[in-house]
């Protein structure tokens, strides 16, 4: 490509992009290519790997390569195996110079080296695999999609024994990335890269062999039931075809189920248990030894830990078979604002602005203690130097800034009570801004959910009724009008109602009544089911009712089949899940703020004991008399780290915790629904931190006081 054509190119491509990142009042279909557009466009791990690439092209032994092909492939990135490779080396390489260097010579700490030195080492394994990550992803988004890609194809094959019209009304009621791949299956074989959909389905099928054979063996039976002569051998060969599916399923999500739980008990210990546990010894720890510092245990607890936590996770996730059915997203413009009614006008805002402003102002309420150092002020008085401080009682002060045990010149802090319970407000203000973004953004499109829901419960039983009025005879239209008065009061009644009266008032037929861009039935109930159910109906009746009767009856059945596999697979998941939900909701919450209660009393009893020998020492400063001896116990004391901090880290670990742990349980229970996970990452966010504060703020004020009361009694 020549430098003029290659100017051309970037122009075009950079006014595209910014045509595609721009908002508009354009249609549903427009916005929703607008996403799957920017979806497409390279990442930013594409685009560092391309410019990594660029520059070295390390050698990949041939079975890495193959490999990591495989997931590049899946994952539909634009990058090479050589790419990856020199990605994972090269940027984590440059990490750990820059971290070491910057460790040791703006810092002097040889922790923040070695620190550096690991989870640079670390960023090699997690580039060097991000490619498989990425794939397993699509694999569990493609995966949760399959029952119903085969539903939806032997529906529409039960009346219309058509290959390629079943794949394109099954591409035209999945979402992505299924939906993808079942419309490049039919675009391959009109760009003539295939000669029919049968070779392009056969090609497409080779990737899915190694995970998930029932998808291709029930692909294999419907493609057989082409070359069925006898009628009911075909219809039979295409009900065994969803039978497979669901049977296998439910077998594969039945051995996962079972394996489960030595996996989530190991992470429980390993992530939340062991480490919340340790907490109560780094008091003391830190008591006596030099140079810990509060930052030291932030970055372990903080960054270490989590690591572990959503590293273990995702293996675990990794093992998940094929779901049972994909839930609605909606779409990102539904899913970003926060609406709300002033008088008759409605007003759209978005919600970070407002959620950061909350998260800032929660945030500066926790640094006053750090802040209040400035205007502290500190003051020899019998040798003892003491600080302006609020008193709580108890011998509790407000901020609780004193003198170093090495040096009395330095002021260190705040050891104070008011401090304590003020840094609470740090994993706070990360709940309250992170947990109602999430919470705003899904609410709205979840309500809609339920709703279709509640919805699609009912017309299993309204789809039945309606398919008996067919095979009664009745002409589809007069059919509406008696399933609308039998189903009168229910929300299948409504629909039905609604397709009588464009029918009899507004003079439609019956496809214009269902599917009108305006004023179609459908457009009611955004429900995947219902409208799969409607097209069925609309293409069925031209070939008479008896056999639209037959189509309606039989997507009655089989969604009845579908729904009693859900609910066996939920069975099997429920003690799982709920053990999981118990950590997230109440245990660690719980755990973690008697902790930290504890390690607020022993830290307070440590501190003043320190003093109290410091105050004797002082006192009785002979060399080889008491003072002395004194003298040689208090050098053992360090001067310890505040409650404030490791309320701080504890708090903040809390939070991570419970966002990880939300984010794996709905993958196991739910498969790649976000639209849930953010919903459920909303409320748990909020509550169990709440939870925490709260709970660790009444405990910190009860062990501190007993604290006091037991420091008190020491002259």
């Amino acid at each position: 490509m020549d430098i003029e054509t290659k100017k051309l190119v970037d122009k075009y491509k950079k006014k595209l992009e910014a045509e595609i990142a721009g908002d508009s009042d354009s249609s549903r279909e427009y916005q929703n290519f607008k996403v799957e557009f920017k979806q497409k466009l390279p990442s930013k791990y594409e685009k560092l790997a391309m410019w990594v690439g660029s520059k070295v092209q390390p050698k990949v032994p041939k079975k890495k390569k193959d490999e990591l092909q495989e997931s590049i492939d899946f994952a539909k990135l634009v990058i090479t195996p050589e790419d990856v490779i020199a990605t994972s080396y090269v940027v984590p390489m440059g990490l750990i110079i820059i971290g070491m260097v910057i460790s040791v010579v703006l810092f002097g700490s040889m922790f923040m080296a070695m620190f550096s030195f690991m989870f640079g080492v670390a960023f090699i394994v997690i580039l060097g695999y991000y490619p498989h990550f990425l794939a397993n992803n699509e694999r569990m988004a493609a995966s949760n999609q399959m029952v119903l890609c085969i539903f939806y194809i032997v529906t529409y094959m039960r009346h219309t024994s058509n290959l390629e019209r079943g794949v394109t009304f099954a591409a035209a009621h999945l979402s992505p990335p299924l939906s993808e791949d079942m419309k490049k299956v039919l675009w391959d074989v009109q760009t003539n890269k295939f000669e029919n959909v049968k070779m392009s389905l056969d090609n497409y099928l080779k990737k899915w062999s190694k995970y998930n054979k029932e998808f291709v063996e029930s692909f294999n039976l419907v493609q057989s039931s082409l070359l069925e002569n006898n009628e009911e051998r075909r219809i039979g060969m295409l009900e065994k075809s969803l039978d497979n599916i669901l049977e296998q399923t439910y077998e594969k999500m039945l051995h996962f189920a079972q394996g489960l739980k030595g996996p989530i008990t190991l992470l429980h210990m390993m992530g939340i248990i062991l480490p919340i546990l340790g907490m109560v010894m780094l008091p003391m720890m830190v008591s006596f030894m030099e140079g810990v510092k509060w930052w030291h245990i932030a970055i372990i607890y903080n960054i270490g830990f989590p690591m572990f936590v959503f590293i273990f996770g995702k293996k675990i996730l990794g093992s998940r078979p094929s779901g049972y059915g994909a839930a609605e997203q909606g779409s990102e413009t539904e899913r970003q604002n926060l609406t709300f009614k002033l008088g008759p006008k409605e007003f759209s805002i978005n919600p970070i602005p407002l959620c950061v402003v909350i998260g800032v102002f929660v945030g500066l309420v926790a640094l006053i203690p750090v802040a209040a150092d400035a205007f502290i002020q500190c003051e020899a008085v019998d040798k003892v130097v003491v600080c302006t401080d609020i008193d709580m009682g108890f011998g509790l002060k407000f901020f609780g800034y004193r003198a170093s045990a090495g040096d009395d010149t330095t002021i260190i802090g705040p050891f104070g009570l008011g401090a304590s319970l003020l840094s609470g407000a740090v994993p706070l203000a990360f709940a309250l801004s992170i947990g109602l973004f999430y919470y705003i953004r899904s609410k709205k499109v979840l309500e809609i959910r339920e709703r279709v829901k509640k919805l699609e419960e009912e017309f299993t039983t309204a789809l039945f009724q309606f398919g008996n009025r067919l095979g009664d005879g009745i002409p589809a239209e007069i059919a509406f009008e008696k399933a609308a008065e039998q189903m009168k009061g229910t929300t299948s009644g409504q629909f039905f109602q609604l397709v009588n009266v464009n029918i009899r008032q507004l003079g439609m037929g019956i496809d214009q009544a269902l599917f009108d861009p305006k004023r179609g039935a459908v457009l009611s109930y955004p429900s995947a089911f219902v409208q799969s159910s409607m097209k069925i109906l609309a293409e069925s009746i031209k070939k008479g009712p008896t056999i639209a009767a037959n189509a309606i009856l039989n997507i009655s059945r089989y969604i009845k089949e579908i729904k009693k596999v859900n609910e066996r697979l939920k069975d099997l998941m429920a003690e799982i899940i709920a053990d999981m939900k118990n950590q997230i909701s109440f245990l660690t919450p719980a755990i973690a703020s008697i902790v930290i209660a504890i390690t607020a009393m022993i830290s307070s009893i440590l501190g003043e004991l320190g003093n109290k020998l410091k105050n004797v020492s002082l006192d009785d400063s002979g060399g080889g008399g008491v003072g002395g001896n004194v003298s040689g116990i208090l050098s053992l004391f360090g001067d310890g780290i505040p409650t404030y901090y490791f309320q701080i880290v504890i708090g903040t670990y809390v939070f991570q915790i419970v966002y990880l742990l939300t984010i794996i349980s709905n993958s196991i229970e739910n498969g790649n629904d976000t639209l849930q996970e953010e919903y459920l990452l909303g409320n748990n966010l909020i509550r169990s931190t709440i939870l925490y504060v709260v709970a660790s703020s009444v405990l910190i004020i009860l062990f501190s006081v007993i604290a006091g009361t037991i420091v008190n009694r020491i002259k």
